[in-house]
């Protein structure tokens, strides 16, 4: 009797793991592209912590249906849109803030510096060719802070923590701009990121990666970059 309790017990284990956690898709065999002036239909599957928006060919498609400032504003999110090629890709994304500090829960118990990550993949769906993140993406942070992470704990952090901001480049989002002094995307591994409610609810292609700029603490605000030819 306690041999098949331990055996109930471990399928139920098993099963439990299963479907806490998303199945890797096989990259496609096929590259994102086709002739320039093909109109075509696809899904972009998005997760971010905590906020994105994407943008295509200048033209915003969607964006995280959660606002930032939510609490544990974690989820994934399914769009589907219409583009003709070839594509530019942009995305938004952004890691909660309390204020330029770069602080969260200001005053709280758990007072502590935010960390971000993105992770993407688009399908057309008429080919299943399909891109997602990884290291070939552009990458622009346009608020850092707290540029001294010492202050991450201190009373008054709007008062001691220094931050860097700019506004997001004119133009950013469109095919003709030039994004050559970007820097590569930084991959980052999931221990690093600790992706949560909604990342298992996508399957992600094996190449598809976590992406964010060179710091996940400091960089709030970053903005990505993907050209795809036709």
């Amino acid at each position: 009797m306690k041999q098949t309790l331990a055996l109930v017990a471990l399928v139920v284990l098993l099963l439990a793991s299963c479907s806490s956690s998303s199945d890797t898709l096989a990259d496609p065999t096929e590259a994102l592209t086709a002739s320039a002036g093909t109109t075509s239909t696809f899904t972009a599957e998005v997760w971010a912590d905590n906020w994105f928006a994407l943008y295509v060919n200048g033209e915003l498609v969607g964006e995280d249906s959660v606002p930032i400032t939510t609490e544990r504003s974690f989820n994934a999110e399914t769009i589907t849109f219409s583009a003709t090629y070839p594509l530019t890709i942009a995305v938004e994304a952004k890691d909660f803030k309390e204020t330029d500090s770069g602080i969260e829960y200001i005053g709280a118990g758990n007072q502590q510096m935010g960390d971000g990550g993105l992770i993407l993949q688009i399908t057309d769906d008429s080919t299943g060719a399909a891109v997602f993140s990884d290291a070939s993406w552009k990458s622009l942070s346009i608020h850092r802070a707290p540029l001294d992470k010492s202050c991450e704990k201190d009373a008054d952090p709007d008062t001691t923590c220094e931050f860097e901001a700019m506004d997001a480049p004119s133009g950013w989002t469109s095919a003709e701009f030039d994004d050559s002094a970007w820097v590569a995307a930084t991959v980052w591994d999931e221990g690093d990121v600790g992706p949560k409610d909604g990342y298992d609810e996508i399957d992600w292609y094996s190449s598809a990666s976590l992406i964010w700029g060179p710091d996940l603490e400091i960089d709030n605000t970053v903005l990505f970059r993907f050209n795809v030819g036709g």
